[in-house]
């Protein structure tokens, strides 16, 4: 890779390993990450800049032997690494649906929510710490759901889990136990929303190190006097309060939102509808975290979580609750995927094309993710965590303006302001840290900056020879 520019540094360690079958390939996968990276919301022609690059770029994502899992196992490795040394992991998953309906043209795609509009859904469990510093990708399962499933959900009861798209729960853990494997010292929790609440997910064996924690959608049976869930966790006394900051929703305006916290063990009874399959009992934990006093016109917070990690005291309770509140992530991520990486605006025609740009901007959008989340983590780290040496220099002089950087790289939390200031980031003393849409905006003006830089800056002379 000694090839490459400067500036590629972070995609050579997320798509070096790629085993495309040749060098070459590989070496195409790692610059067409940066220089999409360099403008990750520009189109592919805009991106790549000129017409070698912009054809090289067409062949690669149409190259039918390039396997899609190939590139995103090089960013898994990758996200392992970083794992490692990490003693807790959240491995929150989430599906997303992946419209491409304004380019009808795009052949391979399926139904979405409505009929009438086409794309793909996308299931990824992404990595974070309990402070919420995204690692990277676990995995991503990607599929285009047939016409004749269309309608199908009034049969759910009916069918075994291997016919239903909630298999992907229990697929995807796999990817946990996978990394439990690669990193034995690493605890993982598997978070998912309502949608995960699959009853053979709870009764499927676990080893030690890895565990869940999903938010619960039926009101299922138990075996406690109560009977069913709700009741039981609704007759345990309040043990604590939780306070969740609540973003803007449509006409309402963001607010803070005091969360009532219950908690108590509960063992669940299989659904009764399939009680010749013999399923076993459940032993889990359960934690209710309402909101008691909602404003007029609002619904209120509940979120009603079954894990199956113990909950001895009211702290372990609270702790469960902020693992669960982790899960916002991963709809900032898909945000800064689709809104930010303008995923739903790349016409290739084909779903095999799309689905081998998706890890290159799976990547892209952690990257950006991880450098609004990292600097908030870790502020006064150095901010060669996240930049090249070229592009923290550039960074540097162009906001004051001078010539010459300072020897020592600036601190992350200073650095991450910088960038959103060129993304429209004011940085006045009530405006709290930068989110991921300056952020984006910015690393495009950095990576102008870092060109400019490079080619202005003054060359050192060289040393005379003598002898």
């Amino acid at each position: 890779m000694g090839t490459l520019p400067d500036d590629a540094t972070w995609a050579v360690t997320e798509f070096a390993e790629a085993e495309l079958g040749d060098l070459r390939r590989t070496q195409r996968v790692v610059e067409l990450a940066t220089v999409l990276a360099q403008r990750p919301g520009a189109s592919l022609p805009e991106a790549c800049g000129d017409r070698a690059m912009r054809k090289a770029a067409y062949r690669f994502f149409d190259n039918t032997a390039i396997a899609p899992q190939n590139l995103l196992d090089s960013h898994v490795d990758a996200t392992l690494t970083r794992l490692a040394p990490v003693p807790l992991v959240l491995a929150v998953q989430e599906t997303t649906a992946l419209d491409w309906t304004t380019h009808p043209a795009t052949t391979g795609l399926g139904p979405l929510g409505h009929p009438a509009h086409r794309g793909l859904h996308v299931h990824t469990p992404l990595a974070f710490t309990p402070e919420r510093v995204p690692l990277g990708l676990l995995a991503q399962q990607v599929w285009a759901r047939a016409p004749h499933d269309v309608g199908k959900r009034a049969t759910r009861k009916q069918r075994p889990i291997a016919e239903k798209e909630s298999r992907k729960w229990l697929t995807r853990l796999e990817a946990v136990l996978a990394a439990r494997v690669e990193c034995p010292q690493t605890r993982l929790v598997s978070v998912g929303d309502r949608e995960a609440e699959v009853y053979e997910l709870f009764a499927l064996e676990r080893p030690a190190g890895v565990d869940l924690l999903i938010r619960a959608a039926w009101d299922r049976c138990v075996t406690q006097l109560e009977h069913y869930v709700w009741a039981t966790v609704a007759a345990r006394p309040v043990a604590a309060t939780y306070t969740v900051q609540v973003p803007r929703r449509g006409a309402q305006p963001p607010r803070t939102a005091t969360l009532a916290v219950r908690w108590g063990p509960l063992t669940l009874c299989p659904p009764c509808h399939r009680q010749r399959e013999r399923l076993p009992t459940v032993p889990l934990w359960a934690v209710q975290a309402r909101e008691e006093a909602p404003p007029a016109g609002t619904d209120p917070i509940e979120w009603r979580l079954l894990t199956t990690c113990a909950v001895h005291t009211t702290a372990e309770a609270l702790t469960r609750v902020d693992w669960y509140a982790c899960r916002w992530g991963v709809e900032v991520w898909h945000s800064i995927w689709q809104s930010g990486c303008r995923i739903e605006a790349r016409p290739l025609e084909t779903a095999e094309r799309l689905q081998r740009c998706l890890p290159l901007s799976s990547g892209i959008a952690w990257r950006i993710f991880s450098a609004t989340m990292l600097s908030r983590a870790v502020p006064d780290g150095p901010c060669t965590a996240l930049l090249d040496l070229e592009e923290w220099q550039a960074l540097y002089c162009a906001i004051h303006r001078t010539p010459t950087p300072p020897a020592t790289p600036p601190p992350l939390r200073q650095a991450v302001h910088w960038i959103a200031q060129l993304g429209g980031f004011l940085a006045r003393r009530g405006d709290g840290e930068p989110g991921a849409t300056v952020l984006w905006k910015g690393f495009q003006h950095l990576t102008d900056l870092t060109s400019m830089y490079c080619i202005m800056r003054p060359v050192a002379p060289k040393r005379k020879k003598y002898g």
